[in-house]
């Protein structure tokens, strides 16, 4: 199991940190940096420089979101970037949710499995520098009656074919993309659940497509605190679990909210949204069961975190990335170094 790291968003309030976090992930050994865009920071201007700064790592969107680009916008952008970093380029890809889609860009959000499907296609023929065309309900190239011709990529990228990779959450979208994409970026992840919740819908989709789970990248975040008060750290990210669980998203429309409860916790995951959208976030982050956290996060000693990592590896994980969480660079830092000795301890290195 190979191990990565999440700077998250730039703007979160530990930029100045980031950069060195990112380069001792680096030196560590850490085999890919993910950085995160909604609607502040971009993720190809933060991956850019990074990779500038960094010799061996991996940098990769989690996520480019759909509705920002076009998607010849975004095999430009994915084909740019792997030629400047030396070929460490992966590309994440993701719908984001409704209120951002509608609200920051204008973009209705109806139909993400297929649109999704179609991105992907005109992503990769445009990024494989064939001429490209494509006639789907979503998107139509060129466009007919018109001055369009097809064209073709003038970018070379560092390598025929870059990774791509699906941020999902639902049933539909998982076994999606299994089908269609290199990997699947995976958000709240429970080593306990993650067979039901994620993984054989992957593997159905793979089936689907004619092929295994050999190869492709499993890779979900997961939260890193080190110590030995388990409940003090858990409480660190109440606030963090709160939101996800309890206002990303509508009432109706929150993948976070619906995946919580399929783990178990339809009670609590309804009694988090209700304090959320009611104004009481603090009263959302108390209601979070300490069990949730736990579960979706990697809390502890050294030792410990080894443990849960060898269960996340034994639920089919490729690749464990984490969000080593502090108050100072030198606690994120502390933390980065103990997610080494962890993977070191627990075998899978």
């Amino acid at each position: 199991m190979r191990l990565g790291i999440n700077l998250g968003y730039w703007g979160a309030g530990m930029d100045g940190d980031n950069l060195a976090v990112a380069q001792e992930a680096d030196l560590l050994g850490y085999d890919v940096c993910w950085a995160a865009e909604a609607y502040g920071s971009d993720a190809p201007t933060v991956l850019a420089w990074v990779a500038a700064q960094t010799e061996s790592i991996d940098v990769g969107s989690a996520i480019m979101q759909i509705p920002a680009r076009q998607p010849a916008m975004t095999a430009m952008t994915a084909a740019t970037l792997d030629s400047l970093s030396g070929g460490r380029f992966r590309l994440g890809l993701g719908v984001s949710g409704p209120q951002v889609s509608e609200g920051w860009y204008g973009v209705k959000f109806d139909k993400p499995l297929a649109r999704t499907r179609e991105y992907v296609e005109i992503v990769r023929r445009a990024m494989s520098r064939e001429r490209l065309s494509y006639e789907g309900e979503h998107w139509t190239l060129p466009l007919p009656d018109g001055p369009g011709k097809p064209i073709k990529l003038t970018v070379h990228p560092q390598r025929e074919h870059i990774p791509l990779y699906i941020a999902a959450i639902g049933p539909k979208n998982l076994e999606q993309t299994g089908e269609i994409a290199d990997g699947a970026l995976l958000i709240f992840p429970s080593a306990e659940h993650l067979e039901d919740t994620a993984v054989k819908h992957l593997r159905a989709g793979r089936e689907k497509a004619g092929r295994t789970m050999e190869g492709f990248d499993v890779c979900p975040t997961l939260p890193l605190a080190v110590g030995e008060d388990i409940n003090g750290l858990a409480d660190m990210f109440r606030p963090y679990t709160a939101l996800y669980v309890g206002g990303m998203g509508s009432r109706k429309q929150n993948f976070y909210n619906q995946l919580a409860q399929r783990m178990g916790y339809e009670k609590e995951a309804a009694e988090i949204q209700d304090k959320y959208l009611s104004g009481d976030k603090n009263g959302a982050a108390a209601a979070v069961p300490h069990q949730l956290i736990d579960q979706t996060t990697l809390l502890g000693s050294v030792e410990r975190i080894a443990e849960r990592m060898q269960a996340y590896a034994a639920a089919g994980v490729t690749t464990l990335t984490l969000a080593p969480a502090g108050f100072t660079l030198d606690e994120r830092l502390a933390a980065l170094r103990a997610g080494t000795d962890a993977l070191e301890l627990s075998g899978l290195a």
